[in-house]
């Protein structure tokens, strides 16, 4: 049994806690969200944002669509968890993939599809609806609660683990890892993702540092490089595609490949230590994304392919975020990973690096 001096002990201790968690619930309208979220999003200061590790668009239309449908039928949904920074923005720390939802569907770049309940919206847009019906999406409040700017990253970054933790949600790849054993996977994480290069070249935000997300890059590189540039359109987005990926390598990996894939994967990452200033990261102090990391990997290996001697430069990538165009194929707000984004961004590196004009 605990005695005295240790409950008194434990309640110290929740006190000290609790202090570091400093929060307020606000509700907004969908409308004065989208405003808040669109607004400079094209020079990356809006007001609601969304951070470098989590830029990645994962929803497809229909899941995307539910959400619409949710919204008009009056049903709850999940709170928005957001954290204010020094200057006084807006991080989404869960929540994006809604965030995202609601401006596109808002800003008529969403065609609903795939509904059960409210059928006769399937094929409609936004501006497809009478101006009542406008008026009362955007007028619907989204409960939120917000991180004051006292909060330190460890407990943004918890509490971002904590949900999904909660909800008993696993990464993909952690679900892979009990479902697709075989040679290719065992490569993966006793080879590839214990390559120290790799760790320093992909710094990661510690809500994802433990959950096998260096695996999950390095399945990508792999599985990318060796269907470019015939990706197929898997209507359940990239996640099915690479699961059947890890199954179809399983059955056929052998020693023969196990060693050109891992030279491959070796002169890749040499050839960014020594020209990507930031290795897979935009910038400094910045966190590895997904696209980006494929965009670099898979751009770098082509070249390589093309000129193995291909000569080291200096690259700033913060730099080549600065071309729109390059921008919204790497962080794009819906559809990160339509094959036309994965091929042109992957092709964007790739012909970088093979020009005179890389840095």
């Amino acid at each position: 049994m605990p005695t005295e001096e240790m409950l008194a002990k434990l309640e110290i201790q929740i006190t000290e806690e609790k202090k570091t968690v400093d929060f307020d619930t606000r509700e907004f309208t969908i409308e004065f969200l989208v405003q808040k979220y669109t607004n400079k999003l094209d020079i990356d200061e809006n007001d609601i944002f969304v951070p470098e590790y989590q830029r990645e668009f994962v929803w497809d239309n229909e899941r995307q669509s539910k959400l619409i449908e949710s919204i008009t039928l009056g049903l709850p949904i999940p709170i928005i968890f957001l954290a204010e920074d020094q200057n006084g923005r807006l991080e989404i720390v869960d929540g994006s993939q809604r965030i995202r939802t609601l401006a596109a569907f808002v800003n008529g770049d969403l065609m609903l599809e795939g509904l059960e309940k409210l059928t006769e919206m399937n094929g409609i847009k936004f501006d497809d609806l009478p101006a009542s019906r406008k008026r009362k999406i955007n007028n619907t409040a989204i409960r939120m609660i917000v991180l004051s700017d006292a909060a330190t990253e460890e407990v943004r970054n918890d509490l971002f683990e904590r949900i999904n933790r909660g909800s008993d949600l696993l990464r993909n790849m952690e679900k892979r890892k009990g479902i697709y054993h075989g040679p290719f996977n065992d490569f993966i994480y006793k080879v590839c993702a214990k390559n120290p290069l790799l760790a320093r070249l992909t710094p990661l935000a510690k809500s994802v540092r433990n959950r096998q997300e260096h695996e999950e890059l390095v399945l990508r590189f792999f599985a990318f490089m060796d269907q470019y540039p015939n990706f197929a359109q898997h209507h359940r987005g990239v996640g099915s595609a690479l699961d059947e990926y890890m199954k179809s390598t399983n059955e056929t990996f052998s020693n023969g490949q196990a060693e050109e894939k891992l030279a491959r994967f070796e002169s890749m990452l040499s050839y960014v230590e020594k020209s990507f200033r930031y290795g897979f990261s935009r910038g400094k102090d910045k966190y590895v994304s997904r696209t980006l990391f494929e965009a670099i990997s898979v751009g770098v290996a082509l070249a390589l392919q093309t000129k193995p001697d291909l000569a080291a430069k200096d690259i700033d990538t913060a730099k080549w975020m600065q071309d729109r165009d390059f921008y919204t194929l790497v962080s794009g707000e819906r559809q990160t990973h339509n094959s036309r984004k994965i091929v042109a961004r992957i092709e964007y590196v790739r012909d970088r690096l093979l020009s005179e004009r890389a840095p």
